[in-house]
C-alpha cells in the first residue's frame, strides 16, 4: 500500500434524505453510516475514512439541515454548523432539481461565512435524463459562482464517484496519517451497533414512531472461548402506545427488527452475534436536553 503523506477533512452537507450517508458508505467501501428513506436518519457527526493514492480523506457525514422542533433537533443543527468549521473543503450534496432551496441557501451561506472551498455534487443522476442536469447546474451557478467544481454523481450506482474523488484530491495537503490502516470510521463499534438497530426501526416502523426512538447498548462483550459478541440493546420510545407497536403482536415486530439488526451487526463485526432487545418508555425524551445527552447526543 502506498504510504500516506497527505490528508484532507471534507464535510458532506445537504438537506435531509439527499444521500449523504449513502455517499459516505460508497466512498468508504463499506457501511459505516445507516441509511433509510426517512428524513433525519443521521443524528450524529460520523467520520468515514478513505485511503487513496497516498492521501487519507476524512469524510464528515452530517445530519440533514432542517427546521428544528426539539432539543434533539437543536443538537443536530449544532452538529451541522460545527462540521463546517476547521475543515479543508465543504461538499454540498443536492438533488437534480433546478432550484436552490432554503436548506441549500443556508448551507451556501455558512460555507461563504467560513470562506471554505466548496464542491457541488449533484446526486441521484440515475433518476433523471442527462439533459436534465444542465438547468440544475445553471441554477446553482446563478445563485453562487463560488463552487470550485460541480460533479454529477450517483451514490447508488457509483457513477461519477471517481471524478468526485479526483476533485477532492485537490484539497489534500502534506500531513500525517490521522487514522491507522484498516480503520473506516471514528465511531466505536458499540455506537455503530446501536445505529444499526435504529436503522431497522426506521425501516420497519411507519410515520413518527421511529423518529421518537433512541437505542442504548447496555452490554457489548466478546466471549473469550468462541468470539461470539453478546449485545443487549434497550430501545426507548416516547409513548406506551408506541411501545406496543414496536413489540408487535406476540413480539413479532421486535423479533423482525432484532433479526434484521443482528444480520447487519454480524456483517459489520465479522463474527456471530447474540442480540437481546428490550423496549422502554421515556416520555418526550427529545424535548429534554439532559435525556438527549444521556442517549449519547453530545456536541462537545
Amino acid at each position: 500500500m502506498e504510504p500516506i503523506t497527505k490528508n484532507a477533512m471534507i464535510t458532506i452537507c445537504g438537506r435531509p434524505n439527499v444521500g449523504k450517508s449513502s455517499l459516505t458508505n460508497a466512498l468508504v467501501g463499506e457501511k459505516i453510516a445507516i441509511v433509510s428513506n426517512k428524513a433525519q436518519t443521521t443524528r450524529n457527526r460520523i467520520c468515514g475514512i478513505v485511503n487513496r493514492d497516498g492521501a487519507q480523506y476524512v469524510l464528515v457525514d452530517t445530519p440533514g439541515l432542517h427546521k428544528t422542533r426539539s432539543a434533539l433537533g437543536d443538537y443536530m443543527i449544532k452538529i451541522v454548523n460545527a462540521s463546517l468549521s476547521d475543515v479543508d473543503c465543504a461538499l454540498l450534496l443536492v438533488e437534480p432539481i433546478p432550484h436552490v432551496g432554503a436548506p441549500e441557501q443556508l448551507l451556501i451561506g455558512r460555507i461563504r461565512e467560513e470562506k471554505l472551498p466548496a464542491v457541488l455534487a449533484i446526486n441521484k443522476i440515475d433518476t433523471v435524463r442527462p439533459d436534465a442536469l444542465l438547468p440544475v447546474i445553471a441554477a446553482y451557478n446563478a445563485y453562487w459562482d463560488g463552487f470550485d467544481a460541480i460533479v454529477p454523481i450517483s451514490a447508488h450506482t457509483g457513477d461519477g464517484l471517481d471524478d468526485l474523488m479526483g476533485e477532492l484530491s485537490k484539497y489534500a495537503a502534506d500531513g500525517p496519517q490521522l487514522f491507522p490502516d484498516g480503520e473506516t470510521t471514528d465511531q466505536p463499534e458499540r455506537q455503530v451497533v446501536g445505529e444499526i438497530v435504529r436503522e431497522k426501526l426506521l425501516l420497519c416502523l411507519d410515520k413518527e414512531i421511529p423518529h421518537g426512538t433512541a437505542v442504548d447498548i447496555t452490554r457489548f462483550s466478546e466471549r473469550e472461548d468462541s468470539g461470539i459478541v453478546d449485545v443487549e440493546a434497550t430501545i426507548f420510545c416516547e409513548k406506551a402506545s408506541h411501545k406496543g407497536i414496536i413489540i408487535g403482536r406476540e413480539g413479532a415486530m421486535l423479533k423482525k427488527i432484532s433479526s434484521l439488526a443482528r444480520h447487519d451487526i454480524e456483517k459489520f463485526m465479522g463474527t456471530k452475534v447474540y442480540l437481546q432487545t428490550w423496549v422502554k418508555v421515556k416520555e418526550n425524551w427529545r424535548e429534554s436536553e439532559s435525556l438527549v445527552r444521556n442517549f449519547g447526543y453530545r456536541d462537545e
